[in-house]
């Protein structure tokens, strides 16, 4: 059997999460054993000097066991992201407009 073949058939589920050039795939798989198991895979979109798309990709593999603890620590890390910096997103790497939105000074006295 080849190893793409392989690789598909014991795919379960699948969710993906288009984030701009960034893709987040959340694939349900099995284990020769019969039990599940849960891939998260980024998927970021590069251009070379010649124009030419390449991906770049990482993974995680998550088992059963460690769901709670992951959760209770992804969810302790977001909500303290979100606590001391809020929800908008400043970044210019991830704000087309950062430029456009920068602060200026404005003042009504003339000089």
């Amino acid at each position: 059997m080849s190893d793409y073949k392989e690789r598909n058939e014991n795919e379960i589920f699948t969710k993906v999460l288009k984030a701009g050039r960034r893709t987040y795939f959340f694939d349900v798989r099995e284990t020769k054993a019969g039990d599940y198991y849960l891939t998260i895979t980024e998927s970021k979109k590069n251009f070379g000097d010649n124009g030419e798309a390449t991906f770049e990709k990482h993974k995680i593999y998550l088992y059963k066991e460690d769901f709670v603890s992951f959760k209770e620590m992804f969810n302790e890390s977001t909500d303290f992201i979100i606590k001391e910096k809020g929800e908008d997103v400043i970044s210019e790497k991830h704000d087309k407009d950062f430029k456009s939105r920068s602060f200026t000074i404005e003042s009504d006295e003339e000089v």
